[in-house]
């Protein structure tokens, strides 16, 4: 039996849990791509439409931890133009929804000119959201020891899946809960705006990593 297919001790586990969840925690719940367009959907279309929001990038998340820590990461090592490639698609298209939230503003009644993400949207999105990379591979560096690898990645899969819905869900439930202060048209345009320009400074470690 190789080490990664070991299964470590219950001790080992529950030396690795403690770490992992507050690690999952502040990643998660920390101002991201994610969580700001979450806030945005909240707003614009209510909790219960962005459901299916939240739970693409939830479980979208998870499958992508998975299958990087299965071996997709020996592909970028192939081929490292191809991460390069998807780093500065997924800024663009970054670019293109902070431009789309910034000019969304309230839907009038049986107005259907804009819609929330699909699940299969928000799932998809994650390979090129640059915050998503970096919780992948902190996660698989950190906590996922060599000795039980691929059983210390199940269950860092399951923590994060765990512990990043209701951290999503805190930002969709903000976003709607304005919907009741927000009630000019002109203040929720100034509100996506705000949350457009943040869109736009999570790039930054992009535009540094350029210069």
């Amino acid at each position: 039996m190789s080490l990664a297919t070991a299964m470590p001790s219950s001790e080992q586990l529950w030396l690795l849990l403690g770490p992992l969840s507050l690690f999952a925690l502040v990643t998660s719940i920390t101002p991201g791509p994610n969580n700001i367009m979450l806030a945005s959907s909240g707003l614009n279309f209510g909790f219960r439409r962005t459901i299916p929001h939240m739970l693409g990038v939830n479980l979208g998340f998870t499958l992508m931890l998975i299958l990087v820590g299965l071996g997709l990461d020996t592909v970028f090592h192939q081929f490292p133009w191809l991460y390069t490639v998807l780093k500065y698609v997924g800024a663009a298209y970054l670019l293109y929804l902070a431009w789309k939230i910034a000019q969304s503003g309230p839907l009038e009644s049986g107005e259907q000119r804009s819609r929330p993400f699909s699940f299969l949207q928000a799932a998809l999105f994650q390979w090129v959201n640059p915050k998503a990379w970096i919780m992948t591979v902190g996660i698989i560096v950190t906590y996922t020891p060599q000795t039980g690898f691929y059983w210390n990645l199940m269950l860092a899969a399951l923590v994060c899946c765990l512990v990043n819905l209701p951290s999503l869900g805190v930002w969709v439930a903000f976003g709607a809960a304005l919907q009741k202060f927000l009630h000019r048209p002109h203040a929720i345009r100034m509100f996506n705006i705000g949350m457009a320009l943040l869109l736009v400074a999570s790039l930054y470690p992009i535009v540094q990593d350029m210069i």
